[in-house]
């Protein structure tokens, strides 16, 4: 095979998984922190196709997880979003910024709550991303777990997780709702009950899984959960702490089986065997399985919002703005869905489309300064286009 020994050689390399060629291009003086068009280095492409020794040869060699694309996105903050936990765990080694935020202000901590990332969550605290701070749109990483999150098994994890390092619950967003108000709104009873009494309501079998999960002893948890299930408890809890320990080492197929004893009573666990096809890089399985949820679940918004994330994740915007748009024509004000419609439209360069979805946003929310930004970067891409 023919090597080209140029710079962008090593961004496609990383991005495809060749440790051997990044090594050689970077034996030849290829420039470690090159940027493409978009402004992503080689660390960036690793990162974004979670490729961990590829990430962790360029992190010693001194590629920079802070560095920000086009976006505003830095590694650190793309593998918070990703739910990539083991990269962003390392990159807490390498003088990762955890203050850090993206084009929504908001740190690695915010979108892995949104996304119910649990390990993720666990690892930001731990390196220490500031637990209540607010984002553009005013929220917290409470705010997002309990408004995009479904109130079941994994986003109570989170919450844990969040009020454990001292998550305030009273925080009010741009339309003066609490984290607490919304869980109300939304009848998530669960949250509601750990946001007034912590896990004091939680079983001593559930306490003990949760210690396990978070020092990360996965064949003692097993066995607990082998064990508690041959004594007839609570087969729902049992299914979804089995796939969480068996998602956690990469026992996929495993995972799902688990997962999937608890969907008959739980639909919930859609989403967590759509996320475990995701991370296997199974895309159409994943959303399949998000489909196959949201026919099941008309009433609920939640698998719907997740698969139009996933779409943006994997590069089909076209998708996700179908997507998005049938999400906001039963929530025409949600400026949040506003602001993810315009994104993909950016990314396929329909600027004047996106600029009306940002009007519109402003429309809903006037004295948002993000939503006017990203107006105005629709307009300066408009100008480079017409200049070449």
């Amino acid at each position: 095979m023919t090597i080209d020994f140029n710079d962008k050689s090593l961004l496609s390399a990383s991005a495809s998984g060749d440790l051997e060629q990044v090594r050689m291009l970077l034996d030849k003086k290829v420039s470690i922190q090159y940027k493409d068009e978009f402004g992503q280095t080689a660390l960036m492409q690793s990162v974004l196709s979670n490729h961990f020794a590829i990430t962790e040869f360029l992190l010693k060699e001194g590629s920079n997880p802070n560095h920000k694309d086009s976006t505003g996105l830095s590694p650190f903050i793309a593998a918070g979003a990703n739910g990539f936990s083991a990269s962003l765990k390392l990159m807490t080694r390498y003088s990762a910024d955890v203050n850090s935020v993206n084009r929504f202000g908001g740190t690695a901590l915010l979108p892995s709550s949104e996304k119910g990332y649990v390990k993720t969550v666990q690892y930001c605290l731990e390196a220490g991303v500031p637990v209540n701070h607010i984002n553009k749109l005013g929220w917290t990483a409470l705010h997002e777990a309990v408004v995009l999150g479904d109130g079941g098994h994994l986003y109570a994890l989170v919450i844990r997780l969040l009020l454990e390092a001292g998550a305030d619950f009273q925080i009010k967003d741009r339309q003066g709702l609490s984290s607490h108000d919304h869980a109300q709104m939304r009848d998530q009873t669960r949250i509601i009950e750990l946001f007034k009494n912590g896990a004091s309501d939680d079983t001593p079998l559930e306490n003990k899984l949760f210690f396990l999960y978070k020092k990360e002893a996965y064949d003692e948890a097993l066995n607990v959960i082998e064990n508690a299930l041959s004594a007839g408890e609570n087969l729902n809890k049992l299914s979804f702490w089995k796939g969480l320990i068996l998602q956690e080492i990469k026992e996929f197929n495993r995972a799902i089986a688990a997962y999937s004893k608890g969907i008959r009573d739980d639909k919930q666990f859609y989403f967590y065997i759509a996320n475990c096809y995701r991370l296997m890089g199974k895309a159409e399985e994943a959303l399949q399985t998000f489909d196959k949820a949201t026919k099941e679940n008309p009433e609920t918004s939640f698998f719907q919002y997740h698969k139009s994330n996933y779409l943006r994740e994997i590069g089909r915007h076209l998708e996700a703005i179908v997507v998005m748009d049938q999400l906001l024509e039963n929530s025409s004000n949600r400026t949040d869905y506003l602001f993810h419609k315009a994104n993909s439209l950016r990314a396929l360069e329909k600027h004047n489309e996106a600029i009306q979805a940002m009007n519109i946003a402003i429309h809903y929310d006037a004295s948002s300064d993000l939503f006017k930004e990203h107006k105005n970067l629709s307009i300066k891409l408009i100008k480079v286009s017409k200049k070449n």
